[in-house]
Order: C-alpha cells, then structure tokens, then sequence
C-alpha cells in the first residue's frame, strides 16, 4: 500500500511511497497533526543519487517492526534536499551546532512547532560502528520528548537562536569613503593564491586529502591569477588537477561526465553518482584551461561532457535533469565497472593494449573489478606495447565505442529526472561558455532551448519576476530560492554574450530588480535564501558559503557589478562593493571555500574590459572575442545604437564593424580587429 508520498514528483520522495512508514511531504497537514497529537517530528532529508540514503531506507524504512514504532510515536516527514534547499539548509545547520559535522540521510527531530532538538544522519540498524541503532535512537528521543520535555524545549530554543545569529556575519559597516583600490589589492589576491596553494596536492592534483572534490572555484582563480600574475606555479597546479582528473575514473572513459567525487587522493574511485552541477562548473573551468593554453585535451573534455549531458541528462523539451544514482542493481558502480575477461572478450586483439592503458588487470584496481583510468601517459604504454603514440591512440579511439555499447545493455543507475532551475542555470551558462570558447553553434542552441523552457515552464503563473525552483512532468513547484535567481541572471548574461541578443540582458535586469525587492536584507546588503513572506520557515538564512554549488550572495555581487557597468546604475555597483567588502577577511582566510568570493576580489582589484562591438558584423567580432582568455569582461554588440545601453550609444559609424575597448566607461579609440584589442586588454 502507498504512503502520502504517492502524489509527489520527486523521484527521491516516490522511492520511499511505498515503505510501510507513514511519510508526509513537508507541509502544513503534517504539523497540524504533530500539533494536535503532541508528537515529536522526524524529519528525514535525502536526495535520489546519495548512497547512504538507500542503505538507510532497505535497513529501517522498508522494516515493518521499525516503521510500526516510527508511526507510533512520530510525524514522520520525507524531504528531498534538492526540491528543498532551504529546509535542508536550515536543519543541516542545526545538526552541525550539535555534532560538529553533517551530512546525509539527515534525520532530524522537531518539536510541534519545528524547532530542532536533535538529530544525526545514517544510523544503522543494529549498534555498530559506535552508532547507536536506529530503534535505540527513537526510543531514547521519544522517551525524551515525554519525561524531559523542558530540557528538550530549552536545547531546541538555543539551536533556534543559533540559527538565527549565524546570519549577522559581515555587517560591520563598511566605510563607503575608502576607494576601491584601497579596500582590495593585489597583495590580498597573492595571499589568496598562497593560501590555495598551501592545500594543493602537489603530485595527484586537487585540493586536500581524500575524499577529494573537484574543487573547480580554486582551479579557476589559479587560472585567473596566473593570467594576473604569470605566476607559473598556480597555472600548473590548476591544470594538473584538471589532468588528473580528466584521466581518473572520477571521469567516465567511456561515455563522459564526471562523478562527485573521488574517494581517494588519486581520482581512481569516484562516488560514482553524476550530478549535473558538478558537470556544469567542470565544462566552466575546462573551456578556460583550453582557452589559456589551446591544448587539445581540455577542449576534449568539453565535448565528451557535453556529449554526454546532451545523450543523457537532456529531457525531451530541452531541459537537464538532475543526476544518475551510484548504484544499479542495489551495488554501487556496477553499470561502471569491468572484469579483464569482460574486456578481452570484446576487444579481441587489441585488448591487451587497451588493458595497458586503462589499468586493467586479473585481480582489479578496485574492489576486485577494474575501473577505466589513465594513469601513465599515453607515450610511455606505447612504448611498452611497441607500438607508435598514433597507433595505440587510434586503437583506443575504436576500442571504447564497443565497451560503451556492450555497457549499454546493462542495468542503467537510476535517473533523478527532475530539472532544477539553478542547476539547469548553471549548464546553460557552461554550455555558452563551451559555445564561446570552442565556436559551437549547437551549444548555443541547447543553451537557448533550455533557458526558454525554464521562463516558459517555470515562471509562477500570474506573476512576471517570480519563478519555481523545480520542474517535472508539465508541473512546477516550490517558490525559487536566491540561487536559483543568481544563477539564472549570470547564465542570461552569458548567454547575451554568445548569442548577441540584448533581449536576455534586459530579463536578467528585470530578475536582479526582483531579487533586489524580494530577497535583500535590512541593510541593503546581503540577501536571503528565502523570499519574503515564505511561511514555512522557522528562520530565514543567509547563505555566503561555497560550497559544491556557488553561494547565491557571491553570484549576485558578480550579477550586481557587471549589471551595473551595463546599465550604468551606480546603487548596484555599490552593493556588490559592500558586500565583497563585508565578508573580505573571511574570504581571506579561507579562500577555498569562498573560491566565488576569491573571484570577485580580483575581479574588482584587475577592473575589466568594458567591450562595446557595434556595426552589420557584431556578431562575427563577438565571436572572436568570446574565443579569448578573458575572465572578466562585460561585452555586449548591436548593429547600431541602442536606447538604456550607456556602451552602445553614439558608436555607429555607417559602414564600419567597430569595437570599442572602455574602463569605467573612459574609452579607447576605437578599432577593428580583434589583434589590435588583444594588445590594448
């Protein structure tokens, strides 16, 4: 028999419509029923793709005894975290108050009025590992909320209040009298580079120990930072991360896309779920080491991962799903994984080679199997093999279609086929940076198709500004949070970059107008996660952190700086400084984990071109413009002049393509090739 779940959409929350646990969906039936019966809530937080989550889920959920006490004694509430950041944010703050860490499945307890009082994430069924059993656990809370009741109210008051202070961070006063230059310096951007680099792993690439996350903020300020300083030792750390990436099994060698992350140093054993953002900041950080240094493998890389989004995360209107699972047939990477024999058996004579290549061996490099990598150069397994570096190449090149179409006939991982507004915001604007970079049109094309889907589809009916976060068959749901806003105006930027139509500039203005009214803070500074007026929140966050995905905050210092070089609108300008400013000596202290913030420092230390590409063949210019390396820029292009642009006024010039290269709107004369820009930037 089905559960309340039943008439969900997320694919998390259908899994669980079926435990024999009564789940309610997040919502007011659920508290009114904590209320009136008195009972503690559970509330339950996990996503389709985590692994944890469906160990937990075959352990207690689907166990009749387990789910008898659960209904007994709890309002028992599902959540998929990706449908709702905001709550999820909320309660993971709450738990890491109380144990000093997180994670998921995130089981949390609530009184009836949804304060936090307890929590901790997977449990296991049996005491082990020094976890204490999950049936231990719900007897020992309810027992709790029965006989200690003031301890409890007093514990969730202080957990409460925690919430609520850790939003007051940055809002010392900044002096508005102290000119940029003096509020960032280049000295502060060295420290920065110094700081990151202090974390690198000199020999496998990355940031850290293991686990190891792609760490794309930091590959993409060393990036920034060697093209600022022509600091060599930051360009060869981003790019030997992104090498050792792009040759480990974190990176499909079959079929592209890039999984979460590794569980060792050396990039071999992902987590092997694929999220779409992860793959998004990839292709983001890969178009600019390609860029940076026209070497052939990061442009491969852009197109396998592409390929791969366009072949499977792709829904019939356009839009990107959200993830594939780890698991396939309740093990995790199997669809991924392959013995010796398998491969022989396919390859015939060109097996032993590609083995030597890709590390496949009798006994496994992994849990008994063999996952595809490359850890030695393609040069020395060639040497070995005696053959020429072209041969083994071409070898390779015809051998991996035929593994990726047996693979094909296997169970496939499960697909969280819901679309995401910020995460389909962050594939939009990676796809107008692959379009850029590497001259694609049908980049653009699946960019323009996805951003027209998610303002058709995911608009709030009867309202202009305000979207939903989340979208799945012809339905949307859930107001936006603030980085779905941020995201969606920084791909709308982008987007007007590649496709030349000022038509998205004047949406994202519209957007940042919305978020400015909606979301900003008493001080006019930071914004919240939250709209105003969202009623189902006990607190209403704050969020700076970035973390797999960019803080909203640190996208809209970048959204309000470059918008307010666009529309000549000093107010945003001033935002984004205060808010940079705000935070400056935190983001200082730890640049990887502010790599966004790191970003917008340097990008207000450098100043950007200001280009303006005016004249019959714009489009042609911006083109060869959007090819180069150059991470800051605000560009836009019309055939002629254009009302409410303060850079394409009285520029045209009958007859002529002119590009006209300004800074704080002061410019240069203007030309007409692309080399002459190249030397004036």
């Amino acid at each position: 028999m089905a559960n309340r779940l039943a008439k969900e959409s997320s694919p998390y929350l259908l899994q669980h419509a079926h435990n024999p646990v009564d789940w309610y969906p997040w919502g007011e039936e659920a508290f009114e029923k904590a209320r009136t019966e008195d009972k503690p809530i559970l509330v339950s937080i996990g996503y389709a793709a985590c692994h944890w989550c469906h160990v937990m889920e075959r352990e207690s959920f689907e166990n009749e005894e387990t789910a008898r006490l659960m209904n007994e004694r709890f309002v028992n509430i599902k959540i998929d975290r990706e449908e709702r950041p905001d709550i999820d944010h909320i309660y993971m703050d709450a738990l890491q108050a109380m144990a000093g860490q997180g994670g998921w499945p995130l089981n949390v307890f609530l009184l009836p009025d949804r304060q936090p009082f307890y929590g901790g994430t997977y449990f296991p069924p049996k005491q082990v590992y020094n976890r204490p059993s999950w049936t231990e656990v719900l007897l020992a809370v309810s027992d709790a909320f029965k006989t200690k009741r003031a301890d409890i109210e007093q514990q969730a008051a202080n957990l409460t209040q925690h919430l609520e202070n850790s939003n007051q961070f940055g809002m010392d006063a900044v002096d508005r009298l102290i000119p940029k230059e003096e509020l960032f310096t280049a000295e502060q951007c060295d420290a920065m580079a110094l700081a990151i680099l202090g974390q690198a792993d000199k020999e496998w690439g990355g940031f850290g120990r293991a686990p190891k996350f792609p760490g794309t903020f930091s590959i993409g300020y060393l990036l920034r930072y060697y093209r600022m300083k022509k600091d060599e030792a930051a360009l060869q750390q981003a790019l030997l991360s992104l090498d050792k990436m792009i040759d480990g099994g974190i990176n499909d060698q079959l079929g592209g896309g890039f999984a979460r992350y590794s569980t060792d140093e050396k990039w071999l054993a992902p987590h092997f779920e694929k999220m779409l953002y992860d793959n998004a900041l990839l292709t983001d950080v890969l178009c600019e080491a390609w860029q940076l240094t026209g070497e052939a493998k990061y442009a491969v890389a852009v197109r396998e991962t592409l390929g791969f989004i366009e072949r499977e995360m792709t829904s019939p209107e356009g839009g990107f799903y959200s993830a594939l699972d780890a698991d396939s047939e309740g093990v995790e990477g199997k669809f991924y994984v392959w013995s010796e024999e398998e491969v022989m058996g396919l390859l015939g004579a060109d097996g032993p080679a590609f083995c030597a290549y890709y590390d496949v061996s009798r006994h496994g490099n992994w849990e008994d199997v063999n996952i595809l990598w490359a850890p030695r150069p393609i040069a020395v397994v060639a040497e070995e093999q005696q053959m020429s570096v072209e041969a083994l190449a071409a070898l390779l090149e015809r051998s991996r279609p035929v593994l990726l179409e047996a693979r094909a006939k296997r169970v496939r991982p499960g697909l969280d086929d819901k679309i995401l507004l910020g995460w389909n915001a962050l594939m939009i604007h990676a796809l107008s940076k692959a379009a850029g970079a590497l001259g694609e049109e049908r980049y653009v094309q699946m960019a323009e198709r996805a951003m027209r889907l998610v303002l058709e589809k995911m608009r709030k009916p009867g309202e202009t500004q305000a979207m939903l976060h989340t979208y799945k068959n012809g339905e949307a749901r859930y107001p936006a949070f603030l980085d779905d806003y941020a995201a969606l105006i920084r791909a709308l930027i982008a987007l007007q970059e590649v496709t030349g139509d000022l038509a998205w500039l004047r949406e994202a203005k519209a957007l940042t107008n919305y978020v400015t009214a909606q979301f900003g803070d008493e001080n006019g500074r930071y914004f919240y996660y939250t709209a105003s007026g969202q009623s189902d929140v006990i607190v209403r966050k704050k969020e700076v952190y970035d973390g797999a995905v960019p803080s909203g905050n640190a996208l809209m210092a970048h959204n309000l700086w470059h918008l307010s070089i666009v529309f000549d609108n000093r107010e945003w300008a001033e935002r984004a400084l205060a808010m940079t400013a705000g935070l400056g000596q935190t983001v200082m202290r730890y640049p990887t984990s502010f790599g966004v913030w790191a970003s917008m420092v340097m990008r207000l230390v450098q100043g950007e071109p200001e280009l303006a590409v005016v004249g019959p063949e714009y489009l042609e210019r911006m083109r060869e413009l959007n090819g180069m390396y150059l991470p800051y820029k605000v560009m836009l292009g019309a055939e002629g002049d254009v009302e409410g642009l303060p850079l394409l006024q009285e520029r045209r010039v009958e007859g002529r393509t002119l590009i006209y290269l300004c800074r704080e709107y002061r410019c240069e004369r203007p030309v007409e090739y692309i080399s002459e820009i190249n030397n004036l930037i």
